[in-house]
């Protein structure tokens, strides 16, 4: 149910579950660690999913048994940040819940006009996974961050670009094209190069 595929410094990690929204199991959580650390030494990593969901989050059937608070997520977006290449989650459709994680952790987010985002912690009881509204805030800044937080509302691509929790809306059939024409300069790059700005972005 993940993919991993690697050509020319270029990994792309794959969410293939449509049939339940990509909502994640903690089987799934694992192989997506996984995949990320496989990808480490790539000069890009492309995050995507198939069908009109990129993830509806934590599997429904799992969270009683805790999945939604399970230590995974945390790890899982930890791996996304510390890689020294760049990261694009191309967002094949809405991104809910803890799924949030290891898409804040990219360098660059891009979505289908399609996409709505919501981070329903609230309605769950639960709290977001710490690192989570950190770099949410530092996206979208405090007082955004605690609408989507605290009053769990959702809200489509555009307003998500408008605020900055997205950088670039594509086509569904341009997302993945237009993942790779933004890493192109990054894919011609030394990965030293490409993790040295980074390095230099970091607050």
């Amino acid at each position: 149910m993940i993919e991993y595929h690697h050509d020319d410094h270029v990994s792309t990690i794959t969410i293939n579950r449509p049939e339940k929204a990509n909502a994640l199991t903690s089987a799934m959580l694992r192989e997506l660690i996984n995949a990320v650390e496989k990808s480490r030494g790539s000069r890009v990593t492309i995050l995507t999913g198939i069908g009109k969901v990129f993830s509806a989050g934590a599997a429904l059937e799992e969270v009683q048994n805790g999945l939604a608070t399970d230590p995974a997520w945390e790890i899982l977006s930890q791996a996304v940040a510390d890689q020294k290449g760049l990261t694009i989650c191309a967002l094949n459709g809405t991104l809910a819940g803890g799924a949030f994680g290891m898409a804040l952790a990219c360098d660059i987010r891009v979505a289908v006009p399609d996409a709505r985002f919501f981070y329903p912690v609230m309605k769950m009881g639960v709290y977001p996974q710490p690192s989570d509204p950190k770099r949410m805030e530092h996206l979208i800044g405090p007082s955004r961050t605690k609408m989507m937080l605290l009053t769990a509302r959702k809200i489509d691509a555009e307003t998500a670009l408008r605020w900055g929790l997205i950088d670039d809306i594509a086509a569904p059939g341009d997302l993945i094209d237009r993942a790779h024409e933004l890493a192109a300069p990054a894919k011609a790059a030394s990965l030293d190069l490409v993790g040295g700005i980074k390095d230099m972005i970091k607050r």
